[in-house]
C-alpha cells in the first residue's frame, strides 16, 4: 500500500499548467478541516459565487463547515440538527450532522477530492489523456463529477438505472464526459464492479477508477474531516456532563464511518454502529436483496471497512424510512409532529434529511434503546443529503398510495417514531467481527483481483493506524501546496491579482 505515490514530473508538469489555465487553487485537508485557515481573499471570493456553481473556487467549500445559504455564504461553526425526544421517544441526544450545504447537496463531494486529489498532485492521474471514473450508487458519483469539473478533469459516472432522476438530470446539467447505467437499484453493486472491468478491457490505462469502496482516501477524509467535525461539535455543545457514546453511519462505502475510529482514540467508550437496509441484511446475515434505500450500497463488505471497530449492526425497514419521508415532509406529517410536541424549529429542519439520514435516525433510536442510554448520552449520525434531492420518489410514493392523510401521518409517528424498538440487531463480538472480514474474501480476492495476504493485512490493527497517520495527509498537503506555488494562482490570489 503505497498512499502518496512516487511524483511522475512528466504528467505533474502538464496538470500544473493546466490547473494553471483554468484559474485552479487546491484547498489542503487542514483548511477543509479547519476553513478559518482559508485565506481571507478567497473567502471574499466566495461572497460572489454559488454553493453548486461549477466555478474551481468551490473547491474551498468543501467542508462541513459552510454557510447554510445557497449563495455567497461564508464559514461558521457548520451545520447539524439535534432531534428532540418529543420526535425520537429516547432521552438520549441524538445530533445529525448535516450534509446539504455542501457543494451537490452531499458530503461525498469530500471523499471524492480525497481520492482524486493526492494523484493529481503526484501526477499519478493525467486529465490530459485519462477519465477518471467514479463508480457508486448516486452521491460519489455525482461528488466526483463535480469535483472534475472544478478541477477540469473528464469523468465518467457510473450508477444503477433505478436511482432517482434528479441524480441523472443533474449529471447531464454539469457536462459529465460520461454517464453509465448499470442494471438494477440500490443494492446492485456487483454490476458497477462489472462495468468497471469491463472499461478496463476496453480502455487500458485510459480510464483510472476511483471505486470508493476500496480507495482509501475515502475513509482518510472522513476520519481527519469529518471525525474532527464531530469532535468539535461535541467539546463545545455538549460535552458538560455529557458522554460521546456512539457514531451510526450506513454502511455505504463504509468512508463515513472511518469517524469512528478518529472518535474512539478521545473516547474509547464509543459505540460504532454500521446500518444497512433490512431487505438486504449483509452485515446482519450474510443475506442479499433489494431495497429503497438510496445511497447505502450492499451485498458485500467494503474494502476500507475496518470491520474490527464496529460493533453493532442494526437494520432498518425501508419501508420505515419511506414513510418516515412522508411524515416528515408532506403537511399532514408535519401537522401531527406539531400535535405530538415536536418544536417549529425542528420541523423547519426535516427537509434537511435525505432518505440515508432516516435510515440512520431510525437506526440511532435503536442504539439508544439497546444500550439503554438517557440524558447523558449524546449519538452522531450523518445526514449525507436531503430530500432536495428524492422530489420524485414522494411523487411516487403519492402516485402509489394516495394522498397523505392525518390519519395516515398519527399511524407513522406512532409505529415508526414511539414504536421502534430494538429489533433486527447484532452486537459483534470478535468471533462476529473476525467473520464479517472473512467475508471480505469473496468480494474482493476472488472477484476484484486483491490477495489473501492483503485481506490478512487488513485485520492488523497497526495497518489502520498507518493509514489515518497525520503523516499521510501532512504529505499531501505539503504536496498540495507544493501545487498551488508552482501554478502561481495562489500567490496572486492573496496579492489580489485576478488577472
Amino acid at each position: 500500500m503505497n498512499l502518496v505515490p512516487e511524483i511522475r514530473e512528466d504528467v505533474l508538469r502538464r496538470t500544473i499548467e493546466r490547473a494553471r489555465d483554468n484559474h485552479i487553487i487546491l484547498p489542503t485537508f487542514a483548511q477543509q478541516q479547519n476553513p478559518g485557515r482559508v485565506p481571507a481573499e478567497i473567502a471574499a471570493r466566495l461572497k460572489e459565487v454559488g454553493l453548486w456553481d461549477l466555478d474551481p473556487v468551490n473547491l474551498f467549500r468543501i467542508t462541513w463547515k459552510n454557510e447554510a445559504v445557497d449563495h455567497g455564504g461564508g464559514f461558521g461553526e457548520g451545520n447539524w440538527i439535534e432531534f428532540p425526544p418529543a420526535l425520537t421517544g429516547v432521552d438520549a441526544t441524538i445530533i445529525g450532522i448535516v450534509g446539504k450545504w455542501f457543494p451537490t447537496g452531499a458530503h461525498k463531494v469530500g471523499a471524492a477530492y480525497g481520492c482524486l486529489v493526492p494523484r493529481l498532485v503526484t501526477g499519478n492521474f493525467d486529465p490530459d489523456r485519462q477519465k477518471a471514473v467514479w463508480p457508486s450508487t448516486g452521491n460519489y458519483c455525482r461528488g466526483g463529477a463535480y469535483d472534475c469539473a472544478l478541477l477540469a478533469c473528464p469523468a465518467v459516472a457510473i450508477l444503477p438505472e433505478g436511482m432517482s432522476r434528479e441524480r441523472f438530470e443533474w449529471l447531464e446539467e454539469i457536462g459529465t464526459d460520461e454517464i453509465i447505467a448499470t442494471p438494477g437499484t440500490e443494492s446492485n453493486v456487483k454490476e458497477i464492479y462489472d462495468k468497471c472491468w469491463e472499461l478496463r478491457r476496453q480502455r487500458g490505462d485510459e480510464v483510472v477508477i476511483f471505486n470508493q469502496f476500496e480507495e482509501f482516501g475515502n475513509a482518510i477524509w472522513h476520519y481527519h474531516v469529518t471525525g474532527s467535525f464531530i469532535e468539535e461539535i461535541f467539546q463545545n455543545h455538549y460535552s458538560r456532563n455529557r458522554r460521546l457514546s456512539a457514531l451510526v453511519s450506513a454502511t455505504g462505502s463504509a468512508g463515513t464511518l472511518a469517524a469512528g475510529d478518529f472518535l474512539r482514540c478521545g473516547h474509547p467508550g464509543v459505540r460504532v454502529v454500521a446500518t444497512e437496509a433490512l431487505q438486504c441484511p449483509t452485515l446482519l446475515g450474510f443475506g442479499f436483496g433489494e431495497h429503497r434505500i438510496e445511497g447505502i450500497g450492499d451485498k458485500h463488505i467494503p474494502w476500507i471497512h475496518n470491520v474490527r471497530n464496529t460493533d453493532m449492526v442494526a437494520a432498518v425497514d425501508d419501508e420505515q424510512t419511506m414513510q418516515l419521508m412522508r411524515l416528515f415532509n408532506q403537511e399532514a406529517g408535519r401537522n401531527c409532529l406539531q400535535r405530538e410536541g415536536v418544536d417549529e424549529r425542528t420541523i423547519h429542519a426535516l427537509s434537511q434529511i435525505g432518505i440515508s439520514g432516516l435510515c440512520n435516525l431510525v437506526a440511532s433510536i435503536k442504539t439508544a434503546r439497546y444500550y439503554d442510554m438517557d440524558g447523558r448520552d449524546v449519538i452522531f449520525t450523518p445526514l449525507t443529503d436531503s430530500m432536495e434531492l428524492y422530489a420524485s420518489r414522494l411523487e411516487e410514493m403519492e402516485a402509489a398510495h394516495g394522498a397523505y392523510t392525518t390519519h395516515l401521518a398519527d399511524q407513522h409517528f406512532a409505529r415508526y417514531l414511539q414504536g421502534t424498538t430494538t429489533d433486527h440487531l447484532r452486537e459483534l463480538n470478535y468471533s462476529d467481527r473476525k467473520a464479517l472480514h472473512n467475508f471480505k474474501y469473496f468480494t474482493w480476492v476472488e472477484q476484484q483481483g486483491r490477495s489473501a495476504d492483503e485481506l490478512r493485512q487488513l485485520w492488523d490493527p497497526d495497518f489502520w493506524q498507518q493509514v489515518f497517520s497525520h503523516q499521510v495527509v501532512d504529505e499531501w498537503d505539503r504536496l498540495i501546496n507544493s501545487f498551488n506555488a508552482s501554478t502561481g494562482l495562489l500567490k496572486q490570489a492573496v496579492a489580489g491579482d485576478t488577472s
